[in-house]
């Protein structure tokens, strides 16, 4: 066992932190049959039902309503019938969502990531927390990584792109968990090389990587032909890891790349086992659905919305959450790993990716999107790099809102955009009635159309 283990684990129990028996509860049913890990499920989903009918205003009347809760008994027989829980109500209900001992849970304020284009606030608590970082802890390890093993997160980071470094507790924390951060946000020709010399200095067990990011920094290895110290794995998220992509990456770093799945607001959601097929979901952290046109359950192998429970949050339960993204779903079907997770095919889900600079370099949209977080008046955005130096926002309003109130906000983020797109950049904005979807029925909420 390395050191940096036995630190983590011992510094974990003498906080109280869950974090550890959570990992060996996981451990202990990970390959239970399926009707072990559904009664897990359904005893995590009855108790938050319970808690949520007796706290949260909004679920003591739904629950009710649809037959989930009588005499303070579940009847999960009629759990399909709770309406999906969407962002517009998430925004309209708010604190009726909270439950009434929230305080007591060490609650903390998020926001959706922006993704869909409709950022929304919610709260989380330390009991959801340390279920999250348990089951990704859990699979890193199913894939090859101990706590403590090297690490390389290519991520984005507003605060080291604002303010040129990490906090001194973020640093603390990466190096207990000999981790290094690296910001995937401007990927000029000094970073890469930067990047390419950490590599092979740091020589990594695995990179944990936005998709878009891996991808283009594969690309530069692969057309310089660059030598580069191979990882045992990477792990790429926050977009959908397309075939012709995985194989690029894989390319360049001559190792398995596995596809992970998750959001802000209900935390890891699936993630590939070593087989490389299907992404397994997480049963005692969420409940996945996967839903059709009609808002009932899809059959296998058919393309549907999903819809997700999330089994830690008590502080604001999100109980059937229609997330924004499609998928289509294997069922409960058993895994030559072993595991009889409920599984994914594949997420459909929407990526950002970059925008280009007039001197070379590109600039992950996901920086400029965050600038769109925590605005009351924005009900949906899309933003547009029409060219190097023109970036068009579409915005459609919370009501009909006059905008002079908030000019103060639209100046901050036209400061975001210039920091890292360039102080000549034109920002131009656009109030409409309704952003459209594109001609194949898909919403994009950013996108690059400089060409060169």
């Amino acid at each position: 066992m390395n050191w940096r283990k036995k630190l983590i684990l011992a510094g974990l129990y003498l906080s109280r932190s869950r974090i550890q028996k959570n990992l060996q509860f996981i451990e202990s049913i990970e390959y239970g049959t399926k009707e072990e890990i559904k009664k897990v499920q359904k005893n995590r989903l009855e108790s938050l039902l319970l808690h949520a009918y007796l706290n949260a205003p909004y679920y003591q009347r739904i629950l009710k309503e649809c037959g989930v809760i009588n005499n303070e008994k579940v009847n999960l027989n009629n759990f399909e019938k709770i309406p999906l829980l969407t962002k517009e109500i998430l925004r309209k209900e708010g604190k009726n969502l909270c439950s009434r001992d929230c305080n007591k849970r060490k609650p903390y304020k998020n926001t959706s990531g922006g993704s869909t284009g409709e950022p929304v606030p919610f709260i989380q608590d330390k009991y959801y927390d340390e279920w999250n970082i348990a089951t990704k802890i859990y699979f890193n390890k199913i894939l090859g990584k101990e706590i403590g093993e090297k690490e390389i997160k290519l991520w984005g980071s507003d605060r080291d792109i604002i303010m040129g470094n990490l906090m001194p507790k973020d640093r603390l924390i990466n190096y207990l968990y000999n981790r290094k951060f690296f910001n995937s946000y401007n990927l000029d020709d000094k970073n890469i090389n930067d990047l390419i010399k950490l590599n092979n200095k740091f020589k990594p067990s695995c990179y944990w990587s936005y998709v878009d990011a891996a991808f283009e920094f594969s690309k530069i290895i692969l057309d310089k032909k660059i030598e580069i110290v191979k990882p045992k794995f990477i792990i790429t998220t926050i977009g959908p890891l397309f075939g012709d992509i995985r194989d690029v990456i894989e390319d360049a770093f001559k190792c398995p790349v596995y596809n992970q799945y998750g959001s802000r607001e209900v935390g890891v959601i699936a993630c590939q086992c070593k087989e490389k097929k299907h992404l397994h979901t997480f049963p005692w952290f969420n409940f996945v659905e996967v839903v059709d046109e009609n808002n009932n359950i899809a059959r296998k192998r058919e393309e549907g919305k999903i819809v997700i429970t999330n089994l830690a949050n008590y502080s604001m339960p999100l109980i059937r959450y229609e997330i924004g993204d499609v998928a289509i779903s294997t069922g409960y079907e058993i895994c030559d790993c072993g595991r009889n997770f409920f599984s994914l095919e594949d997420v459909l889900g929407r990526t950002l990716g970059y925008f280009k600079k007039m001197d070379g370099s590109i600039v992950h949209s996901h920086f400029i999107v965050q600038s769109m977080f925590f605005r009351s008046w924005i009900k949906q955005f899309q933003i547009i790099q029409k060219d190097y130096n023109l970036i068009i926002i579409n915005i459609e309003l919370q009501n009909q809102i006059d905008t002079t109130e908030y000019k103060e906000e639209i100046a901050e983020i036209e400061d975001r955009i210039r920091f890292i797109m360039g102080e000549e950049t034109k920002i131009n904005f656009r109030f409409v009635n309704k952003i459209k979807p594109s001609k194949s029925g898909k919403y994009i909420y950013t996108l690059c159309d400089v060409k060169t």
